[in-house]
Parts: structure tokens; C-alpha cells; sequence
């Protein structure tokens, strides 16, 4: 017997027009919101105190996630092998599989690579975002942006000057610090919703 009452009606037909969760769900789990995010706090918080152990584990990460890439661009490329682009197609994914293999079975040096990249993206975006703000100066927003490319490029730079050493840590101290900040925005919201629902029963009684 299909169920056609209005709460199920509403609930498909929310789910189906947002691709969301109603809140009242989202609601009804606060809990596992606030175990994933405990749990997060509690991974960035050891990554933190071995940020080498954690540098390794986000190359191994990265490694894997080109090798699962440079496979399935492969195996695309041998899907339209009747277009003109099929070779590129396939170097490409060639490269990225090569890549991911040489960051699995070899992470420091990755590590060290990886770390030299993530340096100058710093630097040439900071000093990007020091350009657009001295010539928004007049603006009121220009000092955050003045501020953003300062920290980049210091950051860039700190992480230039202490490399190769600095590679056998700063990816590790990222994901420490994006593990914790993660980690305390879903205790944040499952307080959040936990709130609203006590909100709710006292309204309804």
C-alpha cells in the first residue's frame, strides 16, 4: 500500500525539487554531525602533533586520487578513440596515472615537489591580490584584500625559503589545520541544529 500522506509528499517533493535534506531531518541527525566533526577534531589534532606522519598521508592521498584519475582519462580516451583528441586524451591520463604512481611509491620527494608548487601558487597569488588591492585602493574593501596578499605571500615565502625542510611538514600542517576546521564547523552545526529542535519541542509544548 503506497504511502500518500501529506508529510511524505512534501518530503519527496522537497527532496526532489532542492536536493536537500528537509531540516526537521537534517535535525533528527544532529548527532551524526557531531560525531563526524569530534572525530575530525580528533584526526587534525594527532596530524598536528606528527605533521610528517600527516605530509606522507596527504601525498598518498593525492597520489591515489591521479592514479584513479590518469585511469579513468585513459580508459576515455580508448572510449572515443575515434576523435581527433584521443591522443591527448590518453597522455594525459598517462601523465596524471604516472604521477600518482610516483606519489605512492615515493611520497617524500613528492612531498618535497608538491610543497615547492604549493609555495609559489602562494606567492604569485599573494602578489596578484597586492596589485588588485593598491589599484581598488579607493574602495572600502581594499585593506582585506591588501591583507589576504600579504599573508599569502609571507606564507609562500616562509614555506620558499625552508624548503627542501619545510616539505617535510607544511602539507601535513595543512591538513592538520583544514582537519580541525572542518572538524568544529559540523560541532558547530550540530549545536546549531541540536538548538533549533530543542527550540522546536518548546514551542510545541
Amino acid at each position: 500500500m503506497s504511502d500518500s500522506s501529506p508529510s511524505a509528499s512534501s518530503f519527496d517533493t522537497t527532496t526532489q525539487r532542492t536536493g536537500k535534506l528537509p531540516m526537521s531531518e537534517m535535525r533528527a541527525k544532529w548527532g551524526w554531525f557531531l560525531a563526524l566533526g569530534l572525530l575530525l577534531v580528533v584526526l587534525g589534532t594527532i596530524a598536528l602533533y606528527n605533521t610528517f606522519i600527516a605530509t606522507v598521508a596527504s601525498v598518498f592521498t593525492i597520489g591515489f586520487l591521479l592514479l584513479i584519475g590518469g585511469v579513468a582519462q585513459i580508459a576515455h580516451a580508448f572510449g572515443v578513440k575515434s576523435w581527433s583528441g584521443f591522443f591527448w586524451w590518453l597522455l594525459a591520463g598517462i601523465i596524471y596515472a604516472l604521477g600518482g604512481l610516483y606519489a605512492i611509491f615515493d611520497p617524500i620527494p613528492a612531498a618535497l615537489i608538491l610543497t615547492l608548487l604549493l609555495a609559489s601558487v602562494l606567492i604569485v597569488g599573494g602578489v596578484l591580490r597586492i596589485i588588485v588591492a593598491l589599484r581598488e585602493r579607493p574602495r572600502r574593501f581594499w585593506g582585506w584584500v591588501l591583507a589576504a596578499g600579504s599573508v599569502s605571500l609571507l606564507a609562500g615565502l616562509v614555506i620558499a625559503i625552508g624548503w627542501p625542510i619545510s616539505g617535510l611538514w607544511v602539507l601535513g600542517l595543512f591538513l592538520a589545520i583544514d582537519l580541525i576546521f572542518q572538524g568544529w564547523a559540523l560541532v558547530a552545526v550540530a549545536l546549531g541544529l541540536r538548538r533549533g529542535d530543542s527550540a522546536d519541542a518548546t514551542t510545541r509544548a
